[in-house]
């Protein structure tokens, strides 16, 4: 049998050139070669007559070659046309820049050709032609093809090539690693016919029965991973809290009446804390809900039950403020919080770590420093990770390792899709807080393309300065590192202080300044020194500054729908009516689409299903950093059913066999530990 861990470049045909090339793919050992498959397929079944074509489809013809012309009608172009024919009429192939490929053409000939149409009136041509003479096994026409996503360097008739010869070899057999019993129940055929059939069908048939398996697969692996990843952490009892007296009179303390939602979520977190088994609950809101307040009545009621609890937030500003809202609320109490922080000095975050070891902390709030290895709770009983989606699955659980089985509640405020939530959070507890504060008016907006810069900035901004109120300009999303998305926002700022505002006070906020620096720019803001604030994303989340009113985002179209959603939940905090203009660069379709929907819509969820339709699982949520194995063929708005029937499954194998230690879920067992790397691998299935 053939070694698939065999590296590329020693396999037949191979060689470390063009494993160069493939390693660009991912493509690193046999296996990854197998498993790289088609991002779609193209059906060339579909044989018609010249009289048949329609307009801008593709088709196969099969004509007969009636004559060969080239031209040039500019340096650097040369145009070959090869006229063809059969029984219904005439058409012409024509090809760019290969003057080659005449020769390839001889008058009399029969000839099958696959391109794309271009009809006007009775003139029909094909262009981008694959191109083969009759033959009773046709490769490149009459056939399903697949379509491989590709990189420099490789082209797809090169991968097909290089797959079909490995897939030739006699010795090779893929061995199954999903139990018979599964294979059975769910009508799924071996791994071995799916393999071959993906990349080169047999019929339409076999490629429906080829993709099924694979799909359902991804899904059960992805699905059963995650549960033993998180059930693994919550098989010993949890703490047992009651609901104490104090925190009624913790609630009547709040300058305001909790909304219908926010209470709901709350009675379903202190139900969990009653109960003997750790709670693992997740809670959605949308921007401006109102999970914060949760959070602290959930971490008040940890700290009154004699237990500390724990807050990790993905930016040192957004942990800032959730330490700032729980002190002012809590400290009354009794009830001591304290911040753990990047930024804080050598010997302020000793004397923090020396008191939460001592139990002098009742709750400590921070961002990534809360799991490094040196700070030590003494009775851990409560972690809260907000903007969950932040934090890798190691990071979260790292966190929760830290007690005797604490209770966890992670939350967003980026509404995940219910499709979404139905593969990450299948065995959580959901929690939605789908209703605003009262007083919450919704945002106004706009999206213009950047021929109206001028008039955003000139008219907009100065109205609602002179009104009192402040704006936000966000700078463009600079994909290559945190320094050069800085660089870019100091140039816009002084860009906006010559041309634009040169008589009103901006400010600047991007992620390479330190800690304090970001606070006093804040805290400016904040106490309306500063009438303009241009940022980079990391206002991104949990800034409230309730007088600004106009939030201006640069080059919209560089950004998701979700994150332009939160960005734009940054203005409206106030009694005031508030505005969000789009600049956007792109006349691309997708462009069009997001700035439609935004214009539409103020609903987090309704947002968020969208994005994920236009920009995929793995891109919108990020599984790719995550430590979650990418779907590869698996769509989750195409393949409901096979999702659900695939989470049924994983749910009866745990239930069983929470370790997978049965003989028949063995290999099941390694290949799920293989496709989740590092993070399942080092706490539930050792």
């Amino acid at each position: 049998m053939i070694d698939l861990n065999k590296d590329i470049q020693y396999v037949k045909g191979i060689g470390p050139k063009k494993s160069q090339k493939l390693n660009k793919l991912n493509i690193f050992t046999l296996k990854d070669l197998l498993y790289y498959f088609p991002r779609q397929f193209e059906d060339r079944n579909n044989l018609k007559k010249i009289i048949q074509l329609g307009n801008n489809e593709k088709a196969t013809i099969k004509v007969v070659i009636a004559g060969v012309s080239t031209s040039s009608p500019r340096k650097g172009m040369d145009i070959t046309k090869v006229d063809v024919r059969d029984e219904t009429g005439y058409a012409k192939l024509v090809f760019f820049n290969q003057p080659y490929i005449k020769n390839t053409f001889k008058c009399g000939d029969t000839i099958l050709v696959f391109g794309k149409i271009k009809k006007e009136f009775k003139n029909v041509e094909l262009s981008c032609c694959e191109v083969e003479h009759l033959t009773n096994f046709p490769k490149n026409t009459c056939k399903v093809m697949p379509i491989y996503p590709l990189t420099y360097g490789v082209s797809n008739k090169e991968i097909i090539s290089i797959i079909k010869n490995v897939l030739s070899d006699k010795e090779l057999k893929i061995q199954e690693y999903l139990p018979q019993r599964i294979i059975e129940k769910y009508k799924l055929c071996s791994i071995d016919y799916a393999v071959r059939n993906i990349h080169s069908p047999s019929s339409k048939e076999a490629l429906k029965i080829a993709l099924y398996r694979i799909v359902f697969e991804e899904f059960l692996i992805l699905q059963l991973g995650l549960f033993m990843f998180k059930n693994g952490a919550n098989e010993a009892e949890g703490i047992k809290f009651e609901e104490s007296k104090k925190l009624n009179s913790i609630l009547k303390s709040l300058p305001f009446k909790l909304t219908g939602a926010q209470d709901r979520a709350l009675s379903e977190i202190i139900d969990d804390m009653q109960c003997e088994k750790a709670m693992n609950r997740l809670v959605q809101g949308d921007v401006g809900s109102g999970k914060t307040v949760v959070a602290l009545l959930a971490l008040a009621n940890c700290a009154l039950n004699g237990y500390q609890g724990a807050l990790m937030a993905p930016t040192e500003i957004l942990a800032e403020q959730h330490y700032i809202s729980l002190t002012e609320t809590l400290e009354s109490f009794g009830i001591k919080v304290e911040l753990l922080v990047g930024s804080l000095t050598k010997k302020q975050k000793e004397k923090v770590l020396e008191k939460v070891k001592n139990n002098e902390v009742d709750i400590l709030i921070g961002t990534h420093a809360l799991i490094e290895d040196k700070v030590e709770f003494d009775n851990l009983g409560l972690v809260i990770t907000d903007e969950q989606h932040r934090f890798g699955v190691r990071q979260r659980s790292k966190l929760s390792e830290k007690g005797e089985n604490p209770h966890i509640l992670v939350m967003t405020a980026t509404p995940i899709p219910r499709t979404l939530a139905l593969i990450l959070y299948g065995d959580l507890d959901i929690s939605i807080i789908d209703e605003l504060p009262p007083g919450r008016q919704p945002i106004e907006t706009i999206a213009v393309d950047k021929s109206k810069r001028d008039r955003a900035y000139n008219s907009l901004v100065r109205k609602e300065v002179e009104k009192g109120r402040q704006v936000y300009i966000v700078c463009p999303l600079v994909e290559e590192s945190e320094a050069i998305e800085a660089k870019a926002a100091v140039e816009l700022v002084e860009e906006l202080r010559l041309e634009y505002f040169t008589d009103l006070r901006v400010g600047l906020l991007h992620g390479k300044m330190k800690g304090s620096e970001k606070d006093a720019i804040m805290k400016s803001f904040k106490n309306k020194e500063i009438d303009i604030l241009v940022s980079t994303t990391v206002i991104e989340v949990g800034v409230n500054v309730p007088n600004a009113t106009l939030m201006i985002i640069e080059n919209a179209e560089r950004f998701g729908l979700a994150q332009l959603h939160q960005l734009r939940g940054r203005v409206g905090r106030g009694k005031h009516k508030s505005y969000c203009i789009l600049i956007y660069a792109s006349k691309s379709e997708v462009c069009t689409q997001r700035m439609s929907i935004m214009q539409e819509t103020n609903d987090g969820f309704k947002i968020s299903e969208k994005d994920l339709e236009i920009r995929g699982p793995g891109e919108f949520f990020g599984t790719r950093q995550h430590g979650l194995p990418e779907l590869k063929v698996a769509n989750i708005f195409k393949h409901m059913k096979i999702l659900k029937l695939a989470q049924q499954e994983a749910r009866y194998i745990v239930c069983e066999d929470h370790k997978l230690q049965n003989l028949e879920n063995k290999i099941l067992k390694k290949e799920i530990i293989e496709k989740f790397e590092h993070s399942v691998k080092e706490i539930s299935l050792n």
